[in-house]
C-alpha cells in the first residue's frame, strides 16, 4: 500500500513539474515572438497629410486643327473618276475637285426622264377621258399620283447626278487625299479633307483624364507651345470639352482656341503642348519629391498609413511637379499619414515603426 501511494505521489509531482515547464516555455515563446515582430518592423518617417483647395494646372498634348475642317465625299457610291488636286494644293470656292464615273447615275436620270414623260402622257389622256365622262375619278386620281411620283424620281436622280462630283465649299487648302482614281467607294466615303486656311481659328485638341476634365471649364486660360517654335508661346482659351469619352484613346477631348492664331504658321496635325490653368478649385496634396515611387508622367505610387503600424502602397495622380515637391490631385483620400523616408525598403502591408517617436 505504501508503495502504491508513493508511486501516485511521484506521478503527481512529475505532472506538476511538466505543467510549470510548459507554462514557462509558452511565456518565453510569446515574448520571443513579440520581440521578433518589433525587430522586423521597418523604421520610417511620417508626414501628416493635409489637402488644400487650389486651382489646378493641367498639362496636356494634342494636335492642331481648324474649326472648319471638312471631309468631302460623294452622295452615291461607284467608281472614282478623276481627282484634280493633291494634299497641300490651294483651292477656290466652287472649284471642281473630284468626279465619279457617272455611267450608272446618268442611266438612272434617263430612266427617270422616260418615266416622267410617260406619266405626263397618261395623265393627259385620263384627264381628257374624264372630261368626256369615259374615265372615272379614281382613274384620274391614280394618274395624277403617278405623275407626281415620276417628278420625285426625276428630282432624286438629278440630285444624285449633281453630287457625283465634289466642289470646294470655300477658299482654302487640301489637307488630305484619301482615295485614288479607279477605286470603288461607298456612299459617304471621305475622298478629300479641306480647310479654310487663314480664314478659320486654329484649335489645339488635347486629351485629358476624367479627373482633369471635371476641373476644366470653358474660357479657362491656357499657354500653348510647339516644337516648331520652341522659343515662343501662344495664348489660348478653352473653347469646349467633349461630353463623351473618345473610344480610340480612352480620354476626353478639350478644344483650345488660339488667341489671334489665324496668322500663325501652323499646319494641321502639328503636335502641340498646352498648360491649362483651371478656374475651379480642387483638393490637392503637396508631398515631398522623395516620397514618390515609380513616377511615370501623371502617375506614380506612394506608401501611406492610418495606424502607423502597417504601410499601404497606393497609386496617385500627379497634376504638377515642382522643384522640391509633387502636387497630387487624386489617390490620397482617406489616409492620415504619408511615409516620406524608408519607402524604398517597404512592400505593401509591411510592418512599420515611426522613427520620430
Amino acid at each position: 500500500m505504501k508503495s502504491y501511494l508513493k508511486t501516485i505521489g511521484y506521478f503527481r509531482n512529475s505532472a506538476l513539474a511538466i505543467s510549470i515547464m510548459l507554462f514557462i516555455n509558452a511565456c518565453g515563446t510569446k515574448n520571443t515572438a513579440e520581440t521578433t515582430s518589433v525587430s522586423e518592423a521597418i523604421p520610417v518617417k511620417l508626414m501628416e497629410l493635409e489637402s488644400q483647395q487650389t486651382s489646378m494646372t493641367v498639362d496636356a498634348t494634342g494636335s492642331f486643327s481648324t474649326d472648319d475642317e471638312t471631309f468631302l465625299s460623294f452622295k452615291t457610291g461607284g467608281i472614282t473618276g478623276e481627282i484634280f488636286v493633291r494634299a497641300g494644293d490651294p483651292v477656290r470656292k466652287g472649284q471642281l475637285l473630284a468626279t465619279l464615273v457617272v455611267t450608272e447615275v446618268a442611266a438612272q436620270v434617263n430612266q427617270a426622264k422616260l418615266g416622267l414623260a410617260k406619266a405626263i402622257r397618261d395623265y393627259e389622256r385620263v384627264k381628257n377621258l374624264y372630261a368626256d365622262s369615259v374615265a372615272t375619278l379614281e382613274q384620274l386620281q391614280n394618274a395624277t399620283t403617278a405623275k407626281e411620283l415620276a417628278h420625285q424620281q426625276m428630282a432624286t436622280a438629278s440630285f444624285n447626278l449633281e453630287h457625283s462630283e465634289i466642289r470646294a465649299k470655300n477658299d482654302g487648302v487640301v489637307l488630305r487625299k484619301m482615295v485614288n482614281s479607279g477605286q470603288v467607294v461607298a456612299p459617304g466615303t471621305p475622298i478629300l479633307q479641306t480647310s479654310s486656311k487663314g480664314k478659320a481659328d486654329w484649335i489645339l485638341k488635347v486629351a485629358v483624364s476624367d479627373y482633369q476634365w471635371a476641373a476644366i471649364n470653358p474660357k479657362d486660360e491656357a499657354t500653348i507651345s510647339t516644337d516648331a517654335f520652341p522659343d515662343s508661346t501662344i495664348k489660348g482659351i478653352v473653347l469646349s470639352k467633349s461630353e463623351q469619352i473618345d473610344p480610340a484613346t480612352g480620354s476626353f477631348i478639350i478644344d483650345i482656341q488660339l488667341v489671334n492664331g489665324r496668322s500663325m504658321p501652323i499646319a494641321s496635325g502639328m503636335f502641340g503642348k498646352a498648360r491649362i490653368q483651371t478656374s475651379g478649385k480642387s483638393n490637392v496634396w503637396n508631398i515631398p519629391y522623395e516620397s514618390l515611387l515609380d513616377g511615370n508622367g501623371s502617375s506614380g505610387y506612394v506608401f501611406v498609413t492610418n495606424d502607423q503600424k502597417v504601410a499601404s502602397r497606393v497609386p496617385v495622380t500627379i497634376s504638377a511637379i515642382r522643384e522640391n515637391e509633387v502636387v497630387v490631385s487624386k489617390g490620397l483620400e482617406g489616409y492620415k499619414y504619408l511615409i516620406i523616408s524608408g519607402s524604398a525598403y517597404l512592400t505593401d502591408n509591411a510592418s512599420i515603426i515611426s522613427s520620430s517617436k
